[in-house]
């Protein structure tokens, strides 16, 4: 299956609430990982895409490892999890109006005095009118992660892929840390992801990109000018998507 890539005129990335932590993996916020990425997305604006981003929240807090301990129902943990991801929302847009790019920040659960509503219409506006739409609290319901939510914005918002943000260069057969010799994919189909558990998405969400023909691309965000490579449609990284 040949990779053909061609630049993108509305993308949703995806970040890790650790990519905003200390040296990109660490806990809380560290003002340098948030420079950096305000400055990767301006950099991706300038090639005339609009771009919405949805964040994680594990830098603040894991809810299911809470709930895994037994004290915290795993309902309540993932709205707490909701309020991580809301934090680092508002981190971002911060972030990104001191570099001069304009962002608004749309939550899933109703906090008014903090972000605005997530409404389809409204979203879809913003990035006509050039701003950054940046996602939070997730999908709103308990039991999903920031990648469900991440696949299920990009198709209501008729995004062309979901550019997966990682620490690693693409999707590899090991762990390439631990693994020497670890075979790094230029292109995966979605059944391939999900039968070989290479755990690049949840499940729902690989199983909601199949469906609605949604391509992943999985690439390394740290290395500069990536983001804005990956929407001109260079190769880089991992490009799932359907076979055929």
């Amino acid at each position: 299956m040949p990779d053909k890539r061609k630049p993108m005129r509305r993308v949703l990335l995806k970040l890790s609430g650790e990519a905003l932590g200390k040296g990109g993996a660490g806990s809380g916020i560290d003002g340098s990982e948030l420079r950096l990425i305000a400055g990767e997305i301006k950099d991706a604006l300038a090639t005339g895409a609009s771009v919405a981003v949805v964040v994680g929240g594990g830098n603040m807090i894991r809810g299911a490892r809470l709930a895994q301990e037994g004290l915290v129902h795993q309902a309540s943990a993932d709205y707490m999890g909701m309020l991580g991801t809301v934090m680092n929302g508002i981190a971002l847009k911060e972030a990104l109006e001191s570099v001069d790019v304009p962002a608004r920040c749309m939550t899933a659960i109703s906090i008014p005095a903090v972000a605005e509503p997530f409404i389809r219409g409204r979203a879809l506006r913003h990035m006509e009118k050039g701003r950054v739409v940046i996602l939070v609290a997730g999908t709103g319901n308990p039991f999903f992660t920031t990648d469900s939510c991440a696949a299920l914005r990009a198709i209501e918002l008729e995004c062309e892929a979901v550019l997966k943000a990682t620490k690693v260069d693409g999707v590899y057969d090991a762990d390439p840390k631990t693994t020497p010799g670890a075979r790094r994919y230029e292109t995966l189909t979605f059944t391939e992801a999900i039968e070989k558990q290479l755990a690049v998405m949840d499940l729902t969400a690989l199983a909601m990109c199949q469906e609605h023909q949604l391509p992943v691309i999985v690439f390394d965000y740290k290395a500069p000018g990536n983001i804005r490579r990956v929407i001109e449609g260079e190769t880089i990284g991992t490009l799932i998507r359907n076979g055929g």
